[in-house]
């Protein structure tokens, strides 16, 4: 009985919702596949696959059932008996019917999270006297979304959204600023990378990492970013700069910016030429810049036993892959597969700006 115990709590298990309700016995019974995939830049998407033909009717199934209408709510559990969790919450977008010759027809039903509403229609439109965090807590609120910001301290006395949809305009001001923007069910997060911190868990090369690879290179890394602008406000040059040593350094002995400085003295930096308001805002731009050119140092990517806690924007400690390639890094991406045939699996993406 105990061993029948401990086998079932890793029988892998997929659970959906369809607003609010789960997915019918005889739809789960029918599932084929589950895809849910994130990225720290673009919009999470799902796809279920089910089989789509009714044995006893002998006919067409679930393509015109009311429970993959277009717009409908889908939240997606993935995990296993014992630990299962919400992946995804997002919307019905898409079908997609596949009726083939030499195959049962099935059924993909596709969607993305609520960052899909701000892609919807382009605009144009200015924000008087207000910081980014307001800015994105007010593009929250025009879609019914509650927003979750860090303060990002800098007051704009004019920023223009001009012919960009609100996820355009969204993510431009966050990458400037090393921020990211996060839809999770109905909250919009407006925070920074993160970069320090605690690991949510440790993935061992053969044992939870399956495959992994990893690409380190000192092409595009500088000592030293640097913004020059004009501030029409205090009618005069400013200068910011952010070098080796101001970014938070994920581990290992030394960051990319500071090896290309070792490796290639005399590389220098790179000079920013944009319109800023005043030193403060040229400071976070120059500190956003040279965060986010040191986090490319390092890009890899692996697959593990399905793990539900890998999300993107957390840490993952890897081991076993060798002294300068094991340690933190920040996961950028992750696609969660579940397949009737084959189990549970996670990809993942992941960057480091330290070895």
């Amino acid at each position: 009985m105990t061993n029948q115990r401990n086998f079932d709590v890793l029988v892998p298990e997929v659970k959906l919702r369809i607003n609010g309700n789960a997915l019918s016995f005889d739809a789960s019974s029918d599932i084929v596949a589950v895809h849910v995939l994130e990225d720290v830049n673009a919009a999470g998407m799902f796809t279920v696959t089910l089989l789509s033909w009714d044995n006893k009717a002998m006919r067409v199934s679930w393509i015109d059932d009311d429970q993959f209408k277009e717009g409908n709510s889908v939240e997606i559990d993935m995990g296993y008996r014992d630990n299962m969790k919400t992946l995804f919450s997002g919307e019905i977008t898409g079908l997609e019917p596949q009726f083939s010759s030499d195959a049962s027809p099935t059924l993909t039903v596709r969607g993305y999270d609520r960052r899909h509403r701000l892609m919807s229609k382009r605009k144009t439109r200015s924000f008087l006297k207000m910081r980014d965090s307001e800015i994105a807590s007010q593009v929250a609120g025009d879609w019914g979304l509650t927003p979750d910001v860090t303060d990002t301290r800098v007051t704009f006395e004019y920023v223009m959204q001009h012919n960009q949809s609100d996820f355009e305009f969204l993510s431009e001001r966050a990458r400037r600023i090393g921020f990211e923007l996060v839809v999770k069910d109905k909250t919009l997060s407006f925070a920074p990378r993160k970069s320090d911190g605690s690991p949510v868990l440790t993935l061992s090369r053969d044992v939870e990492l399956l495959d992994f690879s990893a690409r380190l290179t000192t092409m595009g890394q500088v000592e030293e970013v640097a913004v020059q602008g004009w501030s029409a406000k205090d009618k005069d040059g400013v200068v910011a700069r952010s070098r080796v040593g101001d970014e938070r350094q994920m581990g290992g002995s030394a960051s990319g910016p500071a090896t290309a400085r070792r490796a290639f003295s005399g590389t220098g930096g790179t000079t920013v030429a944009v319109p800023v308001l005043d030193q403060a805002e040229a400071d976070q731009l120059a500190r956003g810049w040279f965060s986010e050119m040191a986090l490319t140092y390092v890009e890899g990517q692996g697959v593990c036993i399905g793990e539900p806690k890998l999300r993107p924007g957390v840490l993952v400690q890897i081991e076993g892959v060798g002294r300068r390639f094991s340690g933190s890094y920040y996961v950028t991406s992750t696609e969660h597969s579940y397949r009737s045939s084959t189990g549970y699996r996670t990809a993942i993406g992941v960057r480091r700006n330290a070895t």
